[in-house]
C-alpha cells in the first residue's frame, strides 16, 4: 500500500512539474514573438491601400488558382510567406504541427513509386498539403479498369502515361510546389539515381520483386520507406528503415511462395481500400518529413474493410545478420544494380510480362480460332470452364459448363455424365471433344493434366483462354 501511494505521489509531482514547465515555455514563446515583431521593418513602398490589398496577380491569368494573399507585408525571419500562411492556415492552427511542421514539409522531397490505387491518394494529399518537391515514378499508361480506384486519373487520360496524368493533377491542386514525373518503370539500373534525389520514399507498388528492390535501395541510400499494400478487402502499411525499424528483408529474408502473392489484376480489389491505405501512407510520410507524431516504425497497421477494423501489430526488430541492413552486410550499390529481383522472387515486376505456364504437349492444346472453327462446323463437344464461379458470372462463352479447378477432381463423375449426354444428343454419332477454358490459359492446362491422368485422354485446352478469345475471335467479348 505504501509503495502504491509513493508511486502515485511521484507521478503527481512529475505532472505538476511538467505543467509548470509548459507554462514557462508558453510565456517564453510569447516574449520571443513580441521581440521578433519589434525587430521587423515595414518593407519599402508598402503602406496605405497597397498594404491592404487582399490579392495580387502575378504572371498568371488571374484565375482563382493563381491568386495569392498579400497579407500586411510583414513576416518574421525564416517565417512563411503570406500566401503559404493563407493556403495552409488550417495546418498552422494545429498546435502539434503549426508553422514549424509546415516549414519542414515545404523543405522536404518525397518520391512516390507507383501512380496507381495507392499512389493516387498519396500524391494528391502530399501535393495539397505542401510538400516541397514531389516525385512520381511509373512506367504504365492509364487504362479504363484503373479508374475505379486510381482517382488521380480521368477518362480523358486513358492511354496516356500515368505519371503525366498524376503530375498534371497534382499541379492543378497546388501550383506552388515542384512536381517531377519520372516516366520509367523503376529498375535496379535506374533506382539509385532516382531515389538518391529524395528524402523519403513511398512504396505504392503491387508486386513482390519491386518491394524487395525499393527496400534494398532505401537501405543503401539510408532513406526512410513508407510501404503500403492493398488487395481484395484488406490493406496494410508500415515504415521501414527509420528510427531503428527493420527493412523489408528483415521480415522476409526469403520470398514467400508465388501462390501467396496475388495481385489485384488476379484477385480484385474494392476501390476504396487502396484509397484508405494510400491516405494513411501520405500521413506517415508527412509525419516522417516533419518529425511530428509517432510514425509506424516497428509496427504494422492492418485494415479489414468488411469489418471496418484496424489493428496494429508489433514487428520484430532489425535482424543483426540481415544481408542488406545488418551490421556486417557487404551488399553494395554495384551488387544492387546487378541483382535479379524477378529471379529472386520467381515473379515478374509487371503483370503484363507475366509468363504463361507451359505444362502440356502441343497436341493437347488448340487455339481460340481452332475452337471457333470447331463450333462453326457443328462438331460435338463439351466446353468446360474451370474459372471460379464468380469469374464465370462476369462473362462466359455459351454454352459452357462451369466446374472450378479447385473442385474438378471431386466433380469428375458429373463431368463424365455430361460428356455422355452430349454424345447422345449428337446426330453425328461422333464421340464429343472435351475442351477446357480459363481466363488466361494457365489453369486450363492444369485441368487438362488432371483430366488426362483420370481417363479423359482427349481433353484439350484453349491457348490463352478468354483473353485470346476476346483478342483473336470476338473483339466485343468483355475482357476483365
Amino acid at each position: 500500500m505504501d509503495g502504491g501511494r509513493r508511486g502515485r505521489g511521484r507521478r503527481q509531482a512529475i505532472e505538476k512539474e511538467l505543467k509548470k514547465l509548459r507554462e514557462e515555455r508558453e510565456e517564453l514563446d510569447g516574449r520571443i514573438r513580441l521581440l521578433e515583431s519589434q525587430l521587423e521593418v515595414r518593407p519599402e513602398g508598402v503602406d496605405g491601400a497597397a498594404a491592404g490589398e487582399g490579392v495580387v496577380y502575378g504572371s498568371c491569368d488571374g484565375s482563382v488558382a493563381c491568386r495569392r494573399r498579400r497579407g500586411n507585408g510583414f513576416a518574421p525571419d525564416g517565417g512563411l510567406p503570406a500566401d503559404m500562411i493563407y493556403r495552409y492556415s488550417r495546418h498552422l492552427l494545429l498546435p502539434d504541427f503549426g508553422v514549424e511542421g509546415q516549414r519542414k514539409l515545404s523543405q522536404s522531397s518525397i518520391l512516390v513509386v507507383g501512380a496507381g490505387g495507392l499512389g493516387s491518394p498519396v500524391a494528391l494529399y502530399l501535393a495539397a498539403c505542401g510538400v516541397g518537391c514531389l516525385g512520381i515514378v511509373d512506367g504504365d499508361d492509364v487504362e479504363l479498369n484503373n479508374l475505379h480506384r486510381q482517382i488521380i486519373h480521368k477518362e480523358a487520360y486513358v492511354g496516356q502515361p500515368k505519371v503525366k496524368s498524376a503530375a498534371d493533377a497534382c499541379r492543378e491542386i497546388n501550383s506552388s510546389i515542384k512536381v517531377v514525373d519520372h516516366h520509367h518503370t523503376l529498375k535496379p539500373r535506374n533506382a539509385l539515381e532516382i531515389v538518391r534525389k529524395y528524402d523519403i520514399v513511398v512504396d505504392a507498388t503491387d508486386n513482390l520483386p519491386t518491394r524487395y528492390m525499393i527496400s534494398d535501395c532505401c537501405v543503401l541510400l539510408n532513406k526512410p520507406l513508407v510501404s503500403g499494400a492493398a488487395l481484395g478487402l484488406e490493406g496494410q502499411l508500415t515504415v521501414y528503415h527509420h528510427n531503428g525499424s527493420p527493412c523489408y528483408r528483415c521480415l522476409f529474408p526469403s520470398p514467400p511462395p508465388v501462390a501467396a502473392c496475388q495481385r489485384c489484376s488476379d484477385s480484385g480489389v474494392l476501390g476504396v481500400v487502396p484509397g484508405v491505405i494510400g491516405c494513411l501512407q501520405a500521413l506517415e510520410a508527412i509525419k516522417v518529413a516533419t518529425a511530428v507524431g509517432e510514425p509506424l516504425c516497428g509496427r504494422m497497421l492492418l485494415f479489414d474493410a468488411l469489418s471496418a477494423r484496424i489493428r496494429i501489430v508489433k514487428l520484430r526488430g532489425s535482424l543483426p545478420d540481415c544481408t542488406i541492413c545488418g551490421e556486417n552486410s557487404v551488399f553494395t550499390e554495384q551488387d544492387f544494380q546487378k541483382f535479379d529481383y524477378e529471379n529472386f522472387t520467381q515473379s515478374p515486376m509487371s503483370d503484363k510480362t507475366a509468363p504463361s505456364v507451359n505444362l502440356l504437349p502441343e497436341n493437347a492444346r488448340i487455339t481460340s480460332r481452332d475452337y471457333k472453327r470447331l463450333v462453326d462446323n457443328g462438331e460435338p463437344h463439351l466446353l468446360l470452364d474451370v474459372r471460379p464461379m464468380h469469374h464465370f458470372q462476369i462473362a462466359s462463352i455459351s454454352p459452357s459448363m462451369n466446374i472450378p479447378l479447385s473442385m474438378l477432381e471431386e466433380k469428375l463423375p458429373t463431368l463424365k455424365t455430361s460428356l455422355k449426354e452430349t454424345g447422345a444428343a449428337s446426330a453425328s454419332g461422333k464421340e464429343p471433344a472435351l475442351v477446357v477454358l480459363c481466363r488466361r490459359g494457365n489453369d486450363s492446362q492444369r485441368a487438362v493434366q488432371l483430366l488426362r491422368e483420370n481417363g479423359f485422354a482427349s481433353a484439350k485446352d484453349i491457348i490463352g483462354g478468354l483473353q485470346a478469345w476476346g483478342q483473336d475471335v470476338d473483339p466485343d467479348f468483355p475482357v476483365y
